[in-house]
This record gives C-alpha cells, structure tokens and sequence, in this order.
C-alpha cells in the first residue's frame, strides 16, 4: 500500500463523515504534517501520513516535537485500518466505503 492511499482514504472518509482535510505546505518550513484535518465536531488536527513501511524524517519528528510541546493535536497514520481505527475512537462512527 503507498502512502497516497492512505491519505485518500482519510480525506474520503473525513468528508463522508461531514469534515475537510486540507492538503498544505508552509513555505520556508519543512517537516510539516501532510494534512490538516477539520472534524465536524470543531476538533482540528495536524496528519502526518504514511505508508505502512514508511518512515518520519528527522524534520517530521522535529514538526511533531513541535506540535506536542505546543500541545497541538497531531497523529502521524501508517495504514487504512489506522485511519479507521482514529476516526472511531475521535468518535465520529464509520463511514461505509464501496
């Protein structure tokens, strides 16, 4: 499974459920999560994603260092079944795919 499918699966399954991911960069910064997710319930997260043999570069562990010392919420997301297993226990329900 490659990384774009995981992070497929988490914008289909965020916005069936009534959210938004945003796909973003920050120009100057490197390391940052690949999405930001807005959850219907007004909750809003920092999503790194990866396939399940991936890995965090240094930078993406210095950006999620960051993100706890500020007590920001961030999760970094190996798999589908790791989307599914987040958007539950956020306690949004699942979503029903195709």
């Amino acid at each position: 499974m490659r990384e774009s499918e995981v992070e497929l699966h988490l914008k289909w399954h965020i916005e069936v459920l009534g959210g938004k991911t945003f796909k973003w960069t920050s120009p100057g910064v490197r390391g940052v999560a690949d999405r930001i997710v807005c959850l219907p319930d007004g909750q809003v997260w920092f999503v790194e994603l990866k396939a399940p043999r991936g890995r965090l570069s240094e930078l993406q562990k210095l950006f999620a260092a960051e993100m706890a010392r500020l007590k920001q919420p961030y999760v970094v997301l190996w798999s589908k079944e790791m989307v599914d297993a987040w958007v539950k226990a956020r306690g949004l329900g699942q979503a029903q795919e195709d």
